[in-house]
């Protein structure tokens, strides 16, 4: 599992048809305390997050595991959205 921030939404007019009404946010990983790094990618969002959200992702297999996803052709998926962080005891990231 990757922790990544919605920078983005996508449209597609045409796309697999298993793909049909799902909707695909664009991410960039980020550190604990919520700081995005890296190139951005698009995943299947299961749990309706929104931009600036922090949320946990699974990749390859593992992002076909979902019931949204199964079977279908993802390489990434929103699994969960992110409430807070702690790390050694110190809360590195909370939603507002």
């Amino acid at each position: 599992m990757l922790i990544a921030k919605v920078i983005g939404t996508t449209v597609s007019t045409i796309k697999e048809p298993t793909l049909e009404g799902r909707k695909l946010l664009i991410l960039r990983q980020t550190d604990v305390d919520g700081v995005p790094f890296g190139k951005p990618y698009v995943a299947v969002d299961t749990l309706d997050a929104g931009i600036g959200e922090l949320v946990l992702t699974a990749h390859g297999s593992s992002g076909r595991q979902t019931e949204i996803t199964q079977n279908r052709p993802v390489d990434a998926v929103i699994m969960a959205v992110i409430d807070h962080l702690s790390v050694l005891g110190e809360v590195t990231y909370q939603k507002e």
